[in-house]
């Protein structure tokens, strides 16, 4: 097909899509990685989706396999990162299918969209039939040029009340008891006020057996606590992975119901998880959000944000260390 027919076709598919709008502050970041060759697929993509009047996080990986091939990963608004076996491109256009993962349809997702320049967009059809309209820019390559000074350590829980967080829901179950930040039951996730871009964290917690939760930095990447076994081959989705992600070195995990301690730095992409006084992650970048993340906006700063949707679990410290 000659250029300018196709860039025509682009442009009409684009139009069907128009009616998604955004507010300023999720432009794409100026830090964006881009592609030596506009209109290039290849790369991750910060997804939003327009669900009713919600806008939802996602997230997109495009590679090349072999000459001609692509292939992926995508993460959904909730869930894990999932294979991709096959992109179709073509005159600006793609598609795909994956398997339900976490969904209560029993069909495959389907995604279809167009590419234009540093932007894409397009409609999702989940796999319980619904449509969503869906716009994504090429995600931040998120450098640091230079180690960040740090500023002064910053007490997150003062281990009396609830000042400086706030809940995800009107009915709000965690609690401070005798000084341990307590849900004792499924329901909200807790949510800091302030928010930061890198920082050193530090946080003390307990969870019971078969408990489940996670530390989302930036409410974005999400630190796994999860009742794994040590003696298990450790996985993206076990304790101290990033989840979906980064599968740590081992599991040094001291067990249900004892304290742990994660110690954690984020630079830019750059994560470094030190697990009850182990390095169990070293430098390694982020490839996205994970599901669940509060927004797919990562260049910006973003809070930290404790899951309480999932088990039961108790933090006695929780301590922060900005970069100036």
């Amino acid at each position: 097909m000659p250029k300018n027919i196709a860039a025509i076709c682009t442009c009409i598919f684009l139009s069907t899509f128009s009616g998604i709008s955004y507010s300023a502050d999720e432009n794409p970041s100026s830090d964006a990685c881009k592609s030596p060759d506009p209109g290039n697929l290849i790369g991750r993509w910060d997804i939003t989706l327009k669900n009713g009047e919600k806008h939802l996080p996602s997230w997109l990986e495009v590679e090349k396999s072999g000459f001609k091939t692509l292939v992926g990963r995508y993460v959904d608004t909730i869930g894990s990162a999932r294979p991709i076996s096959r992109i179709s491109l073509s005159h600006g256009r793609f598609e795909f299918s994956i398997p339900p993962q976490w969904s209560q349809g029993d069909k495959d997702m389907h995604l279809e969209g167009a590419i234009a320049g540093d932007e894409i967009e397009g409609i999702i059809t989940t796999s319980d039939g619904k449509r969503q309209t869906f716009k994504g820019q090429r995600a931040p390559c998120l450098r640091r040029t230079q180690e960040p000074a740090w500023a002064e350590p910053v007490e997150l829980f003062n281990a009396k009340n609830l000042a400086g967080w706030k809940s995800s829901l009107p009915d709000n179950q965690w609690k401070v008891v005798n000084g341990i930040l307590t849900s004792d039951r499924s329901g909200a996730n807790l949510i800091s006020e302030q928010v930061f871009g890198d920082f050193k964290l530090h946080v003390e917690f307990k969870y019971p057996k078969n408990g489940n939760s996670g530390i989302y930095l930036r409410g974005r990447h999400e630190v796994q606590i999860a009742d794994s076994s040590r003696d298990s081959e450790p996985g993206s989705t076990d304790f101290s992975a990033i989840y979906g992600f980064i599968a740590p070195s081992e599991l040094n995990t001291r067990g249900a119901d004892a304290w742990q301690e994660f110690d954690i730095t984020l630079i830019g992409r750059q994560v470094t998880v030190i697990a009850n006084g182990k390095t169990v992650i070293s430098n390694q970048a982020i490839p996205g959000v994970t599901g669940g993340a509060l927004d797919s906006h990562e260049a910006e700063k973003g809070p930290i944000y404790l899951q309480g949707d999932h088990t039961a679990i108790a933090f006695r410290k929780i301590v922060i260390t900005p970069a100036k």
